[in-house]
Formats: structure tokens, sequence, C-alpha cells
């Protein structure tokens, strides 16, 4: 039974990966804007910019095209990047690590914000506590990164100067980027945790616990949060890949040298491959991380596989 939910889900996975390719393959090419002008400029003669169309496989066909970058991509050959004549892997490899730092420290950020906000909110409910916390949640979910980014510069380097402005130049470079990327989560996870703390609070084994005498602190955190915990991994694990698309604006913001800013990069350059590619790896990643986390759920609650079956 688990190894056909398995099946229905990795063949799930592969079929979005593949609409995202073709659907970004296409759009490129529909977008105004030629490579080849950017590359050479407008005062170009004809003949250079006929050949250098030809070198790079621009002058056949859309759909011969995609053939061909479909064979290579069969076969893990992203292709080299119009712009800097690399192979697309190597720059991967290079501004990948800076996107997993980024996003690591995002997510630590969100749950140092997250569970101390949502505990707080369910066992304050409907007090002024309760109240703040939920506005804290709102204001992080409305505010959107490329507004937040700036204005932490403007706080956190130009006012107070205890933070650089942009670059990747050790923790102290992290901390506006990850604040601006974790805010959003934070606010999503503190409202979970509040809702899944209200439903553990007046459950039997809660009241067990207090009538043992244990302190409530005690039967808070080691009872109730413990057993609030499965939805909000659940959620968390469905939240990582959002913040890889949430990393693309943030690392625009903070000229941070990773996979977004690269993408972006890439379509001020017009360069195709690296434009697919990168989105390509986003889009991969989003989704394995969602496949991953069904399958840990599945694993540890049978129901959802079990539903999932005609």
């Amino acid at each position: 039974m688990f190894i056909r939910f398995l099946i229905s889900r990795f063949l799930t996975a592969l079929a979005v990966v593949f609409g995202v390719v073709c659907l970004v393959f296409f759009l490129l090419h529909l977008v105004p804007g030629d490579p080849v002008e950017v590359m050479l400029g407008e005062s170009a003669r004809p003949a250079d910019r006929a050949a250098l169309q030809q070198a790079l496989g621009l002058n056949q066909p859309v759909h011969v095209q995609f053939v061909r970058y479909m064979a290579n991509l069969s076969q893990f050959d992203l292709g080299t990047s119009f712009y800097s004549k690399r192979p697309i892997r190597d720059l991967l490899l290079e501004r990948l690590p800076a996107t997993v730092e980024l996003g690591v420290a995002a997510l630590l950020v969100a749950l140092l914000m997250a569970v101390p906000l949502g505990i707080l909110a369910a066992v304050k409910k409907g007090t002024a506590w309760d109240v703040a916390a939920t506005g804290i949640a709102l204001f992080g979910v409305s505010i959107p990164n490329f507004w937040m980014g700036p204005m932490l510069i403007l706080v956190g380097a130009l006012w107070l100067g205890w933070f650089p402005v942009s670059g990747r130049e050790g923790v102290a470079s992290l901390v506006l980027p990850a604040l601006t990327l974790g805010t959003a989560l934070a606010a999503i996870l503190s409202r979970m945790i509040r809702s899944a703390m209200l439903e553990i609070m007046n459950e039997d084994f809660m009241r067990t616990a207090r009538g043992k005498g244990l302190a409530e602190r005690t039967v808070i955190l080691r009872h109730g949060l413990r057993n609030a915990l499965l939805p909000v991994i659940t959620l968390v694990g469905l939240q990582l890949g959002a913040l890889l698309s949430g990393a693309v604006i943030t690392e625009t913001v903070f000229s941070w040298p990773g996979i977004g800013s690269l993408v972006v990069e890439a379509i001020h350059r017009r360069d195709y491959p690296v434009v697919q590619a990168t989105v390509l790896c986003i889009s991969t990643s989003y989704v394995a991380l969602n496949v991953l986390t069904d399958l840990a759920y599945a694993w540890i609650d049978p129901r959802v596989r079990l539903g999932s079956q005609p």
C-alpha cells in the first residue's frame, strides 16, 4: 500500500516538474528581447548577429530547440551559459550553498519567533497577549519581502550601523536577509502552533499531567507542545519550498550570491539556459520537499495513504 502511495506521489511530482520545464521554456521564448542583441549590442552587424544566433542554436525553430533541450536534460546536461560561457552546473554549485545557508537561517529565525508567540497566544487566549501575538503574525504575513528588506536595511544598516547593507561577508551579513525571509514563515507557523496548542490544552493527558502536580511550564512544553508538533512539522516541510521561491526577492534586495539572484541576473541578460536551469532547480526542490513531507506524514499517519487509494 505504501509502495503504491510512493509511486503515485513520484509520478505526480514528475508531471509537475515536466509542466514547469515546458512552461518556462516557451514563456522565455515568447518574452520580447533577443539575447544576441543583449550580448552584442544594438550596433552589431547583421553578419555577426547571424553567426552568434547559429552558434547558440537560436536560429532553429522553437520546437527543435525544445526537443534538443529535453534531450540534453534527459542526460542531466543543463547546458552552457550564453553570457559567461561556463557550464550551468558549475554556476548552480557555486550559488547553491549561499541559498541553503540563507534558507536554514531563515527557518531558524522563523522557529525562534513562532514557537514562543504561538504558545503565548494559546496559553493567554483572549487576553492582550493573544491579541498582540495575533497582530504580530498578521503583520508578518501582510508585509512583502521587497518592502521588509529595504526597511531592515534602513534601520539595521543605515541608522544603527549594526549590520552590512548587502553581500555575504560573515554571520552579520546573514541577519537581515534571514529576518526578511523568516518573518512571513514565522507568522504562518505561530498561527498553526496556536491552533494546535488550543486543541491540545483540554485533552485528558494534559489534565492528568496537571493532576500529578507538574508545573504549568512543564505541562505546556513537555506534554502540550510535543503533541502539537505534528501538524507544525508538516507545515514546516511544505513551507521550506516557499523559502526558495521567496529567496529570489530577498537575495536580490541584499545582493546575496545565491540561486535567486542568479535567476534575476540571467533574466536581465536573456540568458535562457541559466533561467531554465535555475527555475528547474527551484521547482524541483519545491516539489521534492513537498513529496518528502507527504511521505513522512503518510508514514506517521497511515490514514493519509489509505485515503488516497480508490
